[in-house]
C-alpha cells in the first residue's frame, strides 16, 4: 500500500478552507491506509495563495492551475472553484493521470461531465464528486434503515433546500449570480444536493415538470467576495441566475416527489431537508438539526405511534463512531472528513468511489431535464448516463 496520498488543491476561499480541513484532520480520528500529504494548493492571487499554504499547512503552492496538474508528485487533484472551470481543469488533470475530487454542481452542462467522464474512464483514474451530505451520519443511518425495509416501499418524497443570504437586495454580486461562471442560481447550487440524496435514498429520478424565477433582477456590483459574504463595488450588475427552482418528479421505481430551492427563503439558513413516506413508515432529517434523524413506524404498537428522535452519534452509527463519545454533535465540517477519508481509502484499495462522476452527470441530467420543462411547459424526460 502507499505510504500517503500527495494532494494538490485549486482553490482557496470557502470550499478551499473545508477541503484543507478535511485533510489537515483525517489521520487525526480516522486511520487511512494512505494518509494525504497537503503539497500544494493553487490559486490566482500569489499573496493571497501563498498566506493560505502557511496558514493551512501545504507544503507549496501554484498560481497556475496547469502547473500544479502536471507536477510529477501530485497524486490526487481536488478542484474547488467555480463550476465553469470544472470541467477543463478536470479532464487536464485526468489525462495528466491524478486522480480527480470535484465539487458540485460536477459541470455546467451535461455535456462537459459526459466528458470529464470519459477522460477519467480513458485514463483509469479515480474520481468524485464531492456531494458531502450524503455521508452525514443520520443521512447514512436513514440510507441503512431504508434498505433494511424498514419504512417498506416508498411512495412519495419531498426535498427542500432553503437558503436566505440572498434575500436583501442590497446584497452585492459575486459569481455565484453569474450564469458563465456558475451556470445556474439556487437550481444548481441547492438542487444539485436535493438530487444527489435522492438517487441516494429513492433512487432515479424518471421525468420532471417545474419552473424557476428571479426575484431580484439586479444587485450592486461586487467590489469583493469570500463564500457567502460580498461588499459592493461602483454601479450595479443583471443578476443572470435564477432565485428559486421548484420541480415535481416520477421517480424510476414509480415513487412520487417534490423539490424547491431558494436562497431567499427568510429565516432559513441551511435548510437542507427531505421527508420520505413509505407503506411501514417515514424518515425526516434536516441539516438545520443535522444529527438527529426523526423515523416513523406503523408497526410500533397503538400506545407507542409518534415520531421518534434518533441521535445519531452513537459508535454503531455510520462514520461517527470515530469522533467524539455519544451525545457530542457533530457539524458541517464532519462531512468533508467522512468524503476525505472515504475516497483515501478507495484511491488505496482500488475501488469505485462514490458519488462519481456518472452520479455527478447523472444530477446535471436532472437539473437540464427540468430546465427543459420548463422552455416546453410539460414533463421531460431525464437523459440516462451509464
Amino acid at each position: 500500500m502507499p505510504d500517503g496520498t500527495n494532494v494538490g488543491l485549486i482553490g482557496y476561499k470557502f470550499m478551499g478552507k473545508a477541503h484543507s480541513h478535511a485533510f489537515r484532520t483525517v489521520d487525526k480520528f480516522f486511520d487511512p491506509t494512505s494518509k494525504p500529504v497537503m503539497k500544494a494548493i493553487c490559486g490566482r492571487d500569489e499573496q493571497a495563495v501563498s498566506e493560505f499554504a502557511e496558514r493551512w499547512g501545504w507544503e507549496s503552492y501554484e498560481t497556475s492551475w496547469q502547473t500544479l496538474v502536471s507536477r510529477d508528485d501530485i497524486d490526487l487533484v481536488d478542484i474547488g472553484t467555480p463550476g465553469s472551470t470544472h470541467a477543463e481543469m478536470a479532464i487536464a488533470a485526468a489525462q495528466a493521470g491524478k486522480h480527480v475530487f470535484c465539487e458540485k454542481p460536477m459541470a455546467m452542462n451535461l455535456a462537459e461531465c459526459r466528458a470529464m467522464l470519459e477522460a477519467a474512464r480513458a485514463a483509469g483514474v479515480k474520481h468524485m464528486v464531492n456531494h458531502n451530505y450524503r455521508r452525514v451520519p443520520a443521512v447514512s443511518l436513514a440510507k441503512r434503515m431504508i434498505e433494511a425495509d424498514e419504512i417498506g416501499e416508498i411512495r412519495h418524497a419531498r426535498f427542500t433546500y432553503l437558503q436566505d443570504w440572498l434575500t436583501n437586495p442590497e446584497f452585492p454580486m459575486n459569481w455565484r449570480l453569474r450564469k458563465e461562471s456558475a451556470g445556474s442560481g439556487a437550481h444548481g447550487d441547492l438542487g444539485s444536493h436535493m438530487i444527489d440524496l435522492a438517487h441516494f435514498l429513492v433512487g432515479d429520478l424518471d421525468s420532471v415538470v417545474g419552473q424557476k424565477k428571479t426575484y431580484i433582477t439586479e444587485r450592486p456590483a461586487e467590489g469583493t467576495s469570500s463564500g457567502l459574504t460580498a461588499t459592493a463595488g461602483e454601479g450595479t450588475e443583471q443578476v443572470t441566475v435564477d432565485d428559486h427552482s421548484m420541480w415535481l418528479t416520477k421517480f424510476a421505481n414509480g415513487a412520487l416527489g417534490s423539490f424547491e430551492a431558494t436562497r431567499l427563503a427568510a429565516g432559513r439558513r441551511n435548510f437542507n431537508r427531505f421527508e420520505i413516506n413509505g407503506s411501514k413508515g417515514s424518515l425526516v432529517w434536516c441539516f438545520e438539526d443535522m444529527n438527529w434523524l426523526e423515523f416513523y413506524s406503523t408497526e410500533s404498537p397503538a400506545h407507542e405511534q409518534g415520531f421518534r428522535r434518533i441521535l445519531a452519534t452513537e459508535e454503531c452509527h455510520p462514520y461517527a463512531g470515530n469522533w467524539w463519545p455519544p451525545g457530542h454533535l457533530l457539524g458541517y465540517d464532519h462531512t468533508f472528513v467522512h468524503a476525505v477519508y472515504d475516497l483515501l481509502e478507495d484511491i488505496a484499495h482500488d475501488r469505485p468511489c462514490w458519488p462519481d462522476f456518472r452520479d455527478g452527470a447523472q444530477v446535471v441530467a436532472v437539473l437540464e431535464a427540468v430546465n427543459r420543462s420548463i422552455d416546453s411547459g410539460s414533463w421531460a424526460d431525464v437523459e440516462r448516463v451509464e
